[in-house]
This record gives structure tokens, C-alpha cells and sequence, in this order.
């Protein structure tokens, strides 16, 4: 859930110990008095004016984070966002300080805090895992879904109480692997990607019950099936008619699968081929209302029709693992340690 090539054991393994070396030398939840900048977006095509401008500065927003993943923004424009900090087991709560640009913990009602820890798993020491808490995050059902990475389950928070309920753990009588990042479809079937990274050991874990990293759907029943058990899966998202289902893959970039009226995968296409184009990816991704992809890259987060033409790149001073398109105008993105955000003109899928 990075962006250095090879695009998996080696790069999370690097990407730990930078995120832990920034934790080390920045206070918890550090929340500045100005936003500082710590990116840029390059523009590649014309088309890019309508989704953000090019003189869009790249902010960081929160500090303090082990490894943040999976931003989602809960509510309206004066809403808030929930990330994951997986390795930390815990879900931060962040909102801007209203009527100022930036401030502190004390400014209006902004700034960071703890939401949820555990986010994860919460039992004794088993030595299987590597990441405990909380991946990606998604709103559905009613409240907030969740890769939960250490109880190698998909999982149901209620956004009041915190309640957490299993949505599925296993597979074919075999234990998922560590579910990693979600989309909601129309139909409220929820689609993720099973990775084994929050396992010691990752691909090699010994804790691994299946020989393969699926994508899935959990349908509505809660009925678990495959969509495909051949890639190496991280981000994954839905184009607008619910029609294309995108996803990362740490072997070949980023695939495209068909989907039927029932929600079933009916084929496999490359969507942005790495050896091909040379764009490096990918972690999370999302998809605008527009049908666009803004996907974790190496460079970035990259900017891609529907017809994977890469539009721009919102590039920062650090790698960026997962977005989130907010109601309050701004893509904000999970950078290693950080949140950083972006204005942006497009606006996110809404289902």
C-alpha cells in the first residue's frame, strides 16, 4: 500500500521504517498553525482544468501517524474525516477549524484525535500479525465498513456507538487474509481486495490460509464470492453505471473487470499496463463522478479517464497510499505519517 517498485514485501518493509522515523521526530496528531505545502500538481493535459487547477497548492493537514490509510469524509461540507493508522490499531477523527484556513487543536473545532482503538484486532499477542488495526474505510449499511486488517475480516462500525460487527471472515471454509481496501456498489454488495500484508510474513506468512489474494464481493445477503484469485491486489473502485469494477494490481499496474446485471466479473482487461506505459502503481484509488480514476502511484496520485489516459499527477514530498474525494472540496490523501489535501473541482461518486 505504497508506490516504490517492486510495489510489495520490500516496499512496505522501506516505507515502515520512514513512517516510524517520522513518528519518532513529530508530536501525535501534530495540527500547524498554517497549512504547510509539501506538493504540486503537474498538469500533462488540458482535459485536467476541469477536475483541479495546476496552481493548486498540496497541503499537509495532520501529522503524526505510524502508517495512515484509507481517509474517508464523513458528511456534508462541514464534515469530518476518519483514517486509518494501521500498525498504531486506531482510527483517527480530523476536521479543518471552521471559518479559518488553518489553526490548532484549539482553533474552532478542528484538529486530530483518536476515534476508535483498537481499530483491530484486540486479543492477546499471537505473533501472525503485522498490521492490527484498521485499512481501508468506507461508508455503507448505515455506518462505516472497514478492511479490517487485523481480524483478517470485513467489519461493521456503527458511527454512534462504535459497535463492531463481522461481515465476513472466511472463504470456502478458509480464513481471509488481511482485506485491505472496499467500494460500495448500487446494490449495497460491497467489493474488496485481500492482500496478505497485514500478516508476518506477507506473501510468505505461514498464517496464510489460501494460496491466493482475492477480490471479492460480499453481496447484500452477505454472501461472499470471487471475482479473481490471479493478481496481486491493493485499491479498488467502481465506474459510475456500476458497470466496471478498476483495481490495482502489484504485477501489471491497474485491470479493469466486466461486470454482469448480478454483479459477477464476466472479464479481465488491462486498464493502465505498467510495461507498456512505465507508470509505476499502484495503492488505493477512487473514482469521481465523472468516471475519472485518481490512483496511488509511485508518482503520486495520477489522474486517468475512463479510457486510462493519464491527465496529471498530484505529486508530494512523500509516498501517498490512498485518497479521498470530500464533500468539503478537497481530495485528501494519506501520505505515510500525514494527511495532506488538494482543492479539487471534481466530485466523488456517490451511490
Amino acid at each position: 500500500m505504497t508506490q516504490h517498485p517492486p510495489l510489495a514485501l520490500s516496499r512496505r518493509r522501506a516505507l515502515a521504517g520512514l513512517a516510524l522515523t517520522g513518528f519518532a521526530a513529530t508530536p501525535a496528531f501534530a495540527h500547524a498553525a498554517t497549512y504547510p505545502v509539501v506538493g504540486k500538481v503537474e498538469r500533462l493535459d488540458p482535459a485536467l482544468d476541469a477536475l483541479i487547477d495546476a496552481d493548486a497548492p498540496v497541503e499537509q493537514v495532520l501529522d503524526g501517524f505510524t502508517w495512515s490509510e484509507g481517509p474517508v469524509w464523513v458528511g456534508g461540507k462541514d464534515g469530518f474525516l476518519l483514517i486509518s493508522d494501521v500498525p498504531a490499531n486506531r482510527i483517527l477523527r480530523w476536521s479543518p477549524p471552521r471559518g479559518g484556513q488553518g489553526g490548532g487543536q484549539g482553533g474552532g473545532k478542528g484538529g486530530g484525535a483518536v476515534w476508535l482503538s483498537p481499530s483491530g484486532y484486540a486479543g492477546p499477542e499471537t505473533g501472525s500479525l503485522r498490521e492490527a488495526g484498521s485499512n481501508g474505510l468506507i461508508l455503507a449499511r448505515g455506518g462505516l465498513v472497514i478492511g479490517d486488517s487485523g481480524n483478517r475480516c470485513v467489519s461493521f462500525i456503527d458511527l454512534k456507538t462504535q459497535k463492531k460487527t463481522v461481515l465476513a471472515a472466511s472463504f470456502e471454509g478458509k480464513r481471509l487474509n488481511s482485506p485491505n481496501d472496499l467500494v460500495l456498489a448500487r446494490d449495497g454488495a460491497i467489493y474488496f481486495t485481500d492482500p496478505p500484508w497485514g500478516l508476518n510474513g506477507d506473501w510468505a506468512s505461514p498464517y496464510r490460509q489460501t494460496d491466493y489474494s482475492g477480490v471479492y464481493r460480499l453481496g447484500p445477503d452477505n454472501a461472499l464470492t470471487l471475482i479473481d484469485k490471479t493478481i496481486e491486489p491493493n485499491g479498488i473502485g467502481l465506474s459510475p453505471d456500476g458497470g466496471t469494477l478498476y483495481g490495482s494490481d502489484r504485477k501489471s499496474g491497474w485491470v479493469a473487470w466486466d461486470l454482469d446485471a448480478k454483479g459477477g466479473a464476466t472479464g479481465r482487461r488491462s486498464f493502465v499496463d505498467r510495461a507498456a506505459t512505465g507508470i509505476a502503481g499502484g495503492d488505493g484509488l477512487k473514482v469521481d463522478s465523472r468516471g475519472n480514476l485518481w490512483a496511488s502511484g509511485q508518482d503520486g496520485i495520477s489522474i486517468f479517464t475512463s479510457a486510462g489516459r493519464r491527465l496529471g499527477i498530484i505529486r508530494a514530498d512523500d509516498v501517498i497510499s490512498n485518497c479521498e474525494l470530500a464533500a468539503d472540496g478537497h481530495l485528501y490523501m494519506s501520505s505515510n505519517h500525514r494527511v495532506l489535501r488538494v482543492k479539487v473541482k471534481a466530485r466523488k461518486l456517490t451511490v
